[in-house]
């Protein structure tokens, strides 16, 4: 346990600096000190990304004695990461070095946490309705008299049923109540011949909020809570135009990277759900202020939100226990979609409104699957489709207007660019896009913020990772090459000085030169990395086809892409590396994100509220691991595109030298 004791710490280049506990670690104490490191492992030191060096020596500018000794010796978890001449350097990882005395510490550019661009722009609908569960009434009533004291409340529900129509027996929010009086007198006083206010009424049921004067406009908010990225839709709920956008990085990350380990942090600490509802809430109340100000508006006149989320991200935001979501068979709290007060979970929108959480379907497989059902509607076709919301927990759902049915695979964080060597996220410098040539073996590549391939340009792109979509180019473009085998083998021998081997023995393939990059150090793709993007693409093929043999479909006639990163990946390299089965390229689209789509919709019509829960309902949820065969199934889904099923519509994209070796293997 950390103790008592202070020590001074200093982060450079930018300067950060205070006073931290005894014996906690350095990655803790840049969060502590809003220092951004990388970091995709929750501080177990299994993904190398929070390489520092500690500075040595007396600082005067800082009046500080940093030393390396002034922290835990290395341990054999670093060992795995930092060679014997770089520990000697003072390099450590940040997670693992627990703090002794003053330091000062510099953060290497690979290992700074750069912002990530959230990719996740609203996009038309045509078809959705506008018909929302808050709806504006402008009112004109007579004052209170002696001959006419009734009460302000029936005033105003009698002025709203004879005016409107809407009925008559209506609830009245408390927080509405205290201020009613105030509110009504307010335009002309109360001696005045008229009163005129402009009340919001959710679902025909309850006024939320009572404005003086005639207002126009009512705004909603549809909000994704991605485990990596939230993003919110600020509407217009009159017409259903998207007046704002704001994302942000999930700030529960600090948490964990993934699902599992959120949860492995709710149960290892007491208050660890509150903790991280309080973490989350706090972005959401961010994202709405920054939202409501691009419009010239209060938060407070944020009448509605809307929100879906995966079933973890969905029980911490209500600041419910994900402990048995964590342990099989994965049951969750609660199924049906909820509402509940927007200030009970500490969201500062109108004091009245309402939050609509929309129903999830299984432990695994939440409210965002649901808002992508919403919005895409495969349960009312007739054609066979394939719905991928690709991330570290992949969702699939397969089926049409007969039968559906959904599941999720542990894909991993690979396509995220953690448990990759380079791999970072979507932040300007990533490298997003590869291609290797066949013939000379030369990499191109492109980076985030630069219009240029490097091909294209001699100024240095500085690059510094490998983002997801460059990821899921990286196999596929390097087994074209012949660099990569089918099963999955980097060569060691090969005609071109990428290739090479490292200190570990392994081969790896050098994408980006030192020159080329901003962090000093060629960047590389190994083995290892090939085997994870193989796990991950394997596990989502075998769920697939899992899914397909359970509905008893020969074929898929439409692959769907969800999800902000299924936006900017290459569906051919996708189809090559083997992430789906065969199906007719112009058939395989992506939809961007659909999940937060489905959540507009549900802010915007208020009937999809009840569409939702019945189509939550309606589709089977089918947990894969349990088939006797999965291992098998999953072996064969490994290689590239796969062991033995055919592609028969990736003939354009695959050499026909190597059509022909496969011919010849069959036979």
């Amino acid at each position: 346990m950390p103790g008592n004791q202070k020590h001074k710490v200093i982060f450079t280049p930018s300067g950060r600096r205070g006073e931290v506990d005894d014996g906690i670690n350095l990655k803790e104490a840049s969060e502590r000190l809003g220092v951004g490191i990388e970091g995709t492992c929750s501080q177990k030191g299994t993904c190398g990304k929070c390489v520092i060096h500690v500075e040595e020596g007396f600082f005067e500018k800082y009046h500080i004695d940093s030393s390396g000794k002034h922290l835990s010796p290395i341990n054999e978890t670093e060992k795995e990461f930092i060679s014997d001449k770089e520990a000697e350097g003072g390099y450590r990882l940040a997670c693992q070095a627990t703090i002794k005395g003053d330091v000062m510490v510099f953060v290497p550019e690979k290992s700074r946490l750069a912002k990530q661009i959230v990719r996740k722009a609203a996009r038309p609908i045509p078809w959705l309705k506008v018909n929302p569960a808050v709806k504006k009434y402008y009112v004109e009533m007579p004052t209170a008299s002696f001959y006419d004291p009734l009460s302000d409340f029936e005033r105003i529900c009698n002025a709203l049923n004879e005016q409107h129509g809407v009925p008559k027996q209506l609830d009245l929010d408390y927080m509405v109540l205290k201020n009613l009086q105030d509110t009504v007198r307010k335009i002309g006083g109360k001696y005045a011949e008229k009163w005129g206010v402009t009340v919001s009424v959710w679902m025909d049921k309850e006024v939320i909020l009572v404005e003086s004067g005639k207002v126009e406009k009512a705004y909603g908010i549809a909000i994704d809570i991605g485990t990596t990225s939230v993003v919110g839709y600020l509407c217009d709920l009159t017409n259903g135009e998207v007046v704002a956008t704001e994302s942000m990085m999930n700030p529960q990350t600090i948490y964990g990277e993934d699902v599992m380990a959120r949860i492995t942090y709710n149960m290892t600490h007491e208050d660890g759900a509150t903790i991280m509802q309080e973490t989350i809430v706090r972005g959401l109340n961010e994202i709405c202020g920054r939202a409501a100000a691009k419009v010239g508006i209060k938060r407070r006149e944020i009448v509605d939100i809307t929100a879906v989320g995966n079933t973890c991200m969905h029980h911490l935001f209500m600041g419910v226990d994900t402990e048995y979501i964590g342990m099989a068979p994965f049951p969750a709290a609660r199924h049906h979609s909820v509402n509940y007060k927007a200030r009970d979970l500490g969201l500062k929108i109108a004091p009245g409104a309402y939050v609509h959480i929309l129903p999830i379907e299984a432990g695994f497989v939440g409210a965002d699957n649901v808002g992508v059902l919403l919005c895409e509607k495969p349960y009312e076709q007739d054609s066979m489709e394939l719905v991928i919301d690709i991330g570290t927990n992949g969702e699939l759902v397969l089926g049409n207007r007969q039968k559906m049915i959904s599941s999720s695979c542990a894909t991993g964080p690979a396509f995220e660019g953690a448990e990759i060597k380079f791999g970072c996220r979507a932040a300007p410098g990533a490298i997003e896009k590869i291609k290797v040539d066949p013939v000379t073996k030369e990499a191109d590549f492109k980076v985030i913020g630069m219009e240029e391939w490097n091909s294209e340009t001699e100024e240095n792109l500085e690059a510094n990772g490998i983002c997801g979509s460059a990821i899921i180019d990286a196999v596929p473009q390097l087994w074209l090459a012949g660099l990569v085998s089918k099963s999955g083998v980097l060569t060691k021998e090969a005609d071109t000085p990428r290739i090479r081997i490292d200190e570990k023995g392994l081969a790896e393939y050098v994408l980006a030169w030192a020159n080329e990059t901003s962090i000093g150090q060629d960047i590389v793709v190994n083995q290892n990395d090939v085997r994870n993007i193989q796990l991950a693409k394997g596990a989502m093929y075998s769920g697939a086809i899992l899914m397909m043999r359970r509905l008893g479909a020969e074929k898929i006639d439409k692959v769907i892409l969800a999800g902000a990163f299924g936006s900017f990946i290459d569906k051919d390299m996708a189809a090559v590396l083997g992430m789906f089965p065969s199906c007719d390229m112009e058939n395989v689209y992506s939809v961007g994100n659909a999940a937060g789509d489905g959540a507009r919709v549900a802010l915007m019509d208020k009937d999809q509220r009840a569409e939702a829960d019945r189509i939550a309902r309606t589709v089977e949820y089918v947990e894969l691991t349990v088939e006797l065969d999965f291992d098998k199934i999953f072996g064969k889904a490994m290689w590239l595109p796969h062991m033995k099923d055919d592609f028969p519509h990736l003939t354009h994209l695959i050499p026909e030298e190597m059509r022909k070796k496969k011919e010849e293997a069959k036979k």
